[in-house]
């Protein structure tokens, strides 16, 4: 059933392609490739701090790159940094066995490596949303000396019990043994997340879709991002497995008990600049999930910023990519933290508790 369902899914997302809604993105060339991934480096600036950005898995990833007016690389290149992005190439036949340490600790390791010996030796910081965001703390956990900082958004990093209604309805509703290596339909994600959640990933869609009637640009960004939820690519049966099981089913991470390529990871090995974002009306990545995970670094040097969400961004998830009030009042000190950190790079590390704005 899920083969058809994503063959179908992607016919609707062609249909609003055709109709105007296909995603515009900027210039880029590919720095590096390998079996799960390749890094996109985007036509910008020379210098500056570099950021790479770590896209989810579970979708294409031109959702960083919507439209001219919805667009962190843009956003981010417009403002001095050099931009790469991890774009996951979706597994053949022969590779639904790849799991997390192919992910994380392999595919970041060597995409961060690529984008240092790029940049003359400068360490880059890592930027992901949702499961990406999670990936790349995994990653800064793993090798904390060979990253600047990190920024995550909207990233679920706390998995415990009763977090949110999401947490706790996938995992009654996931599979109690664990799912059979294999390629799996990016339906079958979908269709799980929308059973544990149909107030996130039905309903909410549709008010929003009705809110956004008379303003041509919410409109326009809400018809998008409908096009790029029905983009399905198919994932790795271990990678799915070891999600739900390792992080949602055993919150392995928060922990300190997650295992990638023989060593355990968690919180207190993050070693470097913090900076988490929260939309305090997403399910998926509560501020519940996040500020028990900052407040268990090893040090202070941590922010929490609170964003309230808007209308017009399909999936309040998807709000601090796509939406305007983001780009007019976030990003701004998203950007200004980076080139904060990078400018004292070379300084003692100063303190300071994570606070909420």
């Amino acid at each position: 059933m899920f083969p058809l369902t994503d063959a179908l899914r992607q016919a609707q997302g062609q249909v609003l392609a055709s109709i105007g809604f296909a995603p515009h993105e900027c210039g880029y060339r590919i720095l590096a490739s390998s079996r799960h991934w390749r890094l996109r480096a985007y036509d910008g600036p020379d210098t500056g701090p570099c950021l790479v950005i770590v896209s989810a898995p579970i979708k294409k990833p031109y959702i960083w790159d919507l439209a001219p007016s919805a667009s962190a690389i843009r956003y981010c290149l417009g403002h001095d940094l050099r931009v790469f992005l991890v774009e996951w190439i979706p597994p053949g036949p022969t590779d639904g066995d790849a799991g997390l340490d192919d992910y994380t600790d392999q595919a970041l390791g060597e995409a961060a490596a690529c984008v240092t010996e790029h940049a003359n030796g400068a360490k880059p910081f890592l930027m992901g949303h949702s499961l990406g965001g999670t990936f790349a703390a995994i990653f800064a956990a793993l090798a904390p000396e060979r990253i600047q900082g990190l920024v995550l958004l909207g990233t679920p990093l706390s998995f415990h019990e009763g977090v949110s209604r999401f947490r706790d309805s996938l995992v009654a509703l996931a599979p109690s043994s664990p799912v059979q290596a294999g390629v799996m339909p990016g339906s079958f994600l979908s269709t799980l997340s929308a059973m544990a959640s149909p107030e996130t990933f039905v309903w909410s869609r549709l008010i929003d879709a009705a809110l956004s009637v008379g303003n041509r640009e919410a409109s326009d960004i809400h018809a998008r991002i409908e096009r790029w939820a029905l983009d399905e690519v198919p994932l790795s049966g271990t990678l799915v497995s070891q999600i739900l099981e390792c992080l949602y089913r055993e919150n392995r991470l928060y922990r300190g008990t997650l295992a990638i390529h023989g060593r355990t990871v968690g919180p207190s090995d993050l070693r470097m600049p913090v900076l988490a974002v929260v939309n305090l009306a997403d399910e998926i990545a509560p501020k519940e999930s996040v500020a028990p995970f900052l407040d268990a670094l090893p040090h202070r040097d941590a922010r929490l910023i609170v964003y309230p969400g808007e209308f017009g961004v399909g999936f309040q998830h998807l709000g601090i990519l796509v939406g305007r009030k983001a780009y007019a009042e976030v990003w701004p000190e998203i950007v200004s933290w980076i080139g904060g950190i990078s400018s004292r790079a070379c300084t003692p590390r100063q303190g300071g508790a994570p606070i909420s704005h």
